[in-house]
């Protein structure tokens, strides 16, 4: 109702700054033309960033631009969490009800945590990734409301910003990359001591290239006599310029306020002492305006009109009066939507509320409790219970802050806001022996509380315990990254369990330990867990039973599989199902399924992880249904399906990126490099590779990514890319935590980058140390590589005298490990008929034979850079036998070896291939010849070769083709392979296609029955 009074000490002429508003007008047009902006302005207090944004966001929606502002809330020395983010989403759906709407949609679950206008946020899911996954949706979010219109969103006042805003905005800051978006923030540079949380984030944007920063100066002696002018309606005095700017220093609020003291006749009784300069003209106001301004300085930024007649309990006409007088004197102004008011400046609310007493700030923090607990309508819903809390923390009454600060707790959960929620938990920790027993036994773990360490009892009739406390600030700590602090609380916790008897809470406070152990590289968690699990050891079955066994197998899954790790899994899966944990229980089945996979129960492996992936998808469990897009493909290529595996990982990135999985999107990237890569696909597993770079999280799934960019490097040549991008996986992957999938792949491509190199001795030793101690179980995807990199290694260089010591010895150590590994699927096999044949060709014993049938055991594999090395190696085996057929079959196979090495760029390939045929005089491209009426005739085909083609179009094995032509399966086998390089195709399936598309044979002349 007062929001039109005039103020006296603003210039209505918006002075300097020309520089830096050109610089934001700059950013908007780059905005509007699809290329998201972020900028950064900071200044000291009172310098006018708030003056320079205003003007900024007028001159934007002159230019058709929607703005939504928000500013981080200041109450006491609590930040709301997500204020400026929910403050500006509700601006832009003001605007833009619609276009909010249909950008929201499917997510409005997750996202009515920042804007509770979209709906029921439900229980929701708390994991790991819940914060990130609640980042990347308001990210997508701002990039589709922005997709066809400029929107400008400004954040204010960040040095006042909670955890999770500051981690919020870091997020988008990083990651948009489409939208005609601007996103600034201001900040106070002065508040930014050394020890600030705002520090970090400021130094960490600085190294974005993507972010500007805008330093606002303070003003110079021309431009405070413009501002003077502006306030004055007049010409200044010069001597009064010259005395404003020299108390100034150039502030320009301080020269309002200086401006304002000399034309009430105040000027010449000032002190040089700031607080005094912000109060003197709060002083000057009658004693009801001064009331009024100490009360809403206590009350937090802006105070809504009804809270605040509440607390000054005036007759409405003299408050009215009373916030007239403040108005009039510009210390106080109206919200925009005119409900509720707020200082001019934060700087004379900051004097205002250090000149209360002690005692008159809790009875003021006191009436405002009481207030808001009489009417809980006087403030937004959505601030209640956090306003709630601080009044009554601040008010200093133990018996109404506890619980008041654990209804927050539960709030800041609910927005996944685990900064927060850690910050009340350990301040509720703080209350609690000062809380009176009778209030403490009122309070239920069920009630503010999502863990529930069991303690034999229930959580509804059940006292809420001080552990109960610790146990859900672990969480929260772990949840939002404090790690560091929830492993403190973890460890306090344990020393106070010492005494207790309780296994099973202990044991859940070791798994804790455990996972953050690891998270923090300490350790790879296995004394914690082994810890836990000795403490449910002879226990009835109970939900913690089935946690500690389900981490158990999942760690042993990745570091020690073998007959220990699948019984932990099979026996975690009992005791989920026995006591109801159903996520529990799919967590377990997908750890059981990938371990039968890898014992050599294929199929049976596979059809568990399916399951659990179609149930946790229409379960809506997110955090299962994506771990079970990362590991089912992952064992499908492990076996060697790979274009099985492709269709799951890209459903699983349009997965994850709808739920905002990062890190599982990460792993999804990186294991579609994996397949693609084995697939012939290698441009695409590099596109695949560099996303889990940019998407990951963690270090993990980045380091995966690298160790596929390394082997693509090397691949196609370059040793030294691929030795950076070795070492970079290293780094990534880290020393604490060693694991077979990680250290074997970084063993196999240390031997083949010692290959490429000529170090034999390297090759010897990296092979020694990855295997001493034997191969682990179920990880033969892995050491097949290694041993065919060595192996190879050994048959390259055994003509060379200077290795020769040493050599028997090394070949017998491979052979040794070939034996130990499985080959129950037809990918291994392969590779194991690889191995030997390579440990062969060292000994100078292959044969034609040798390699005849590594190149059929991978003619049915979709492994076509395979194919084509093994394809170039019985080349050569055909080439030294001599004679005509076999020159004939080996110039096929090098061409089609050829064809593989240009299309991929594997230049080493390549250039063996050319040498091969340049010494053999061979030519690696057909003569064009006059096209045949015949396509049979056309490609080349003897008699024969059409009998076995049709045969192959069937369906039929080399086996089958034997006996119904009555050769031998090993003459059918080299039919097939002079077929496939006559047709240069790369396998059996496409020889058939095309044998289809060429209209070879009759329809009835492919039926399996002829």
């Amino acid at each position: 109702m007062l929001a039109p009074v005039e103020t006296r000490s603003v210039s209505p002429v918006f002075v300097g700054r020309a520089e830096e508003l050109g610089t934001l007008n700059d950013a908007l047009a780059r905005a509007a033309a699809g290329e998201p902006q972020a900028l950064l302005i900071g200044g000291e207090a009172g310098v006018g960033k708030t003056r320079l944004v205003e003007e900024f966001a007028t001159e934007a929606c002159r230019r058709g631009a929607v703005v939504a502002l928000g500013g981080c809330v200041e109450i006491g020395a609590d930040g709301l969490p997500f204020a400026p983010f929910s403050t500006a989403l509700r601006a832009l759906r003001r605007e833009l009800p619609e276009e909010l709407a249909a950008a929201a949609a499917g997510q409005e679950e997750e996202l009515t945590r920042l804007l509770p206008e979209l709906g029921d946020p439900g229980s929701g899911r708390h994991d790991e990734e819940g914060m990130a996954r609640l980042f990347e949706l308001t990210a997508r979010l701002l990039e589709r409301v922005a997709a066809d219109r400029t929107v400008v969103v400004a954040l204010e006042d960040l040095h006042w910003a909670d955890a999770s805003t500051r981690h919020l905005l870091a997020y988008l800051l990083r990651t948009l990359r489409s939208g005609r978006l601007v996103v600034l923030a201001t900040y106070r540079a002065d508040d930014i001591h050394r020890r600030h949380p705002l520090r970090p984030l400021l130094a960490e944007l600085d190294r974005l290239r993507t972010v500007h920063r805008i330093e606002l100066a303070r003003f110079t002696r021309t431009e405070v006599g413009r501002q003077l002018a502006g306030i004055l309606a007049a010409e200044p005095d010069p001597g009064q310029v010259e005395e404003i700017f020299e108390r100034s220093d150039g502030n320009a609020f301080f020269v309002e306020e200086l401006a304002v003291c000399a034309t009430e006749g105040c000027g010449t009784g000032l002190t040089d002492s700031l607080r005094d300069l912000l109060l003197v003209r709060v002083e000057r106001m009658p004693e009801s305006a001064q009331r009024i301004a100490r009360i809403v300085a206590e009350g937090g930024s802006t105070v809504e009109y009804r809270l605040l007649a509440a607390v000054a309990g005036l007759a409405e006409d003299d408050l009215i009066e009373a916030l007239r007088a403040a108005v009039n004197a510009n210390i106080l102004i109206a919200t925009p939507a005119g409900d509720g008011y707020r200082f001019r400046h934060s700087l004379v609310r900051e004097a205002v509320g250090d000149d209360l007493l002690p005692g008159e700030r809790s009875r003021l923090n006191r009436r405002y409790a009481e207030a808001l607990e009489a009417d809980p309508t006087l403030v937004p819903a959505d601030e209640r219970v956090m306003r709630l809390a601080s009044y009554w923390y601040h008010a200093h009454d133990p018996a109404k802050a506890l619980p008041a600060v654990l209804d927050a707790s539960v709030e800041a959960r609910r927005r996944h806001a685990y900064s927060e929620q850690l910050r009340l938990l350990e301040r509720a920790m703080e209350l609690w022996d000062t809380t009176p027993e009778a209030v403490r036994d009122e309070l239920r773990p069920i009630d503010y509380t999502e863990v529930y360490p069991p303690c034999g009892c229930d959580p509804a009739t059940t006292p809420l315990r001080y552990l109960d406390l610790m146990a859900e600030a672990a969480v929260a700590g772990r949840l939002s990254g404090e790690r560091e602090r929830a492993l403190k609380i973890t460890k306090r916790a344990l020393h106070l369990l010492e005494e207790d008897g309780d296994p099973l809470r202990a044991a859940w406070f070791w798994t804790q330990r455990a996972v953050m152990v690891q998270n923090l590289a300490r350790g790879d968690g296995w004394k914690e867990l082994a810890t836990a699990q000795e403490l449910v050891r002879g226990l009835p079955p109970s939900e913690v039973h089935a946690e500690v066994l389900t981490h158990v197998a999942g760690w042993s899954m990745l570091r020690a599989p073998g007959p220990e790790a699948l019984s932990a899994a099979e026996r975690a899966v009992e005791y989920a199902r026995m006591v109801g944990a159903r996520e529990t229980e799919m967590n377990a089945r997908l750890t059981l399924g990938t371990l039968m996979v890898d014992s050599g129960d294929v199929e049976a492996g596979l059809a568990v992880m399916g399951e659990v992936k179609d149930q946790a998808q229409r379960d809506g469990i997110a955090t299962v249904a994506g771990r079970a897009h990362v590991n089912l493909p992952s064992e499908l290529e492990a076996v060697g399906r790979s274009r099985e595996a492709v269709p799951v990982l890209e459903e699983g990135t349009a997965y994850a990126r709808r739920y905002g999985l990062l890190n599982t999107e990460a792993w999804v990237w990186s294991n579609l490099s994996d397949s693609l890569y084995s697939l012939g696909r290698w441009d695409e597993a590099v596109e695949a590779a560099d996303k889990a770079l940019r998407r990951g999280q963690s270090a993990k799934p980045q380091g995966a990514a690298a160790l596929k960019l390394a082997q693509v490097a090397l691949g196609r040549g370059d040793v030294a890319e691929a030795a950076r991008q070795r070492d970079a996986a290293e780094r990534y992957f880290g020393t604490h935590d060693p694991m077979p999938q990680q250290s074997l792949p970084l063993a196999a491509l240390t031997v083949g980058v010692a290959a490429a190199e000529g170090r034999l001795l390297d090759v010897r030793a990296e092979v020694r140390r990855s295997l001493d101690g034997g191969v682990p179980p179920g990880t033969q995807r892995y050491v097949w590589p290694l041993l065919l990199g060595a192996a190879t290694a050994e048959a390259e260089a055994r003509a060379l005298p200077a290795v020769q010591q040493g050599r028997t010895e090394a070949l017998e150590g491979l052979f040794e490990a070939a034996k130990r590994l499985t080959t129950v699927v037809p990918v291994w096999l392969a590779h194991e008929q690889w191995v030997r044949a390579e440990l062969a060709r060292a000994e100078g014993r292959d044969t034609v034979d040798t390699w005849s049938e590594v190149v059929t055991a991978f003619e049915s594999l979709d492994r076509p850079y395979d194919l084509a090395r093994v394809r170039h190696r019985l080349a050569a085996a055909l080439l030294g036998a001599g004679g005509d057929d076999e020159r004939d079959r080996a110039t096929e196979l090098l061409r089609l070896a050829h064809a593989v090495a240009v299309h991929l760029g594997a230049r080493p390939l390549g250039d063996a291939v050319a040498l091969l045929a340049q010494r053999a005089r061979l030519a690696l491209t057909r003569v064009p010849e006059q096209r045949p009426a015949d396509p049979a005739q056309a490609l080349g085909l003897t008699s024969r070769e059409r009998d076995v083609l049709r045969l192959v179009a069937a369906g039929r094995t080399n086996r089958q083709i034997a006996e119904e032509l009555f050769i031998s399966p090993k003459t059918a086998s080299v039919h097939v392979s002079n077929i496939l390089g006559k047709l240069g195709v790369s396998g059996r399936g496409e020889a058939a296609a095309t044998a289809h598309r060429l209209g070879l044979f009759a329809a009835d002349a492919l039926d399996p029955a002829r």
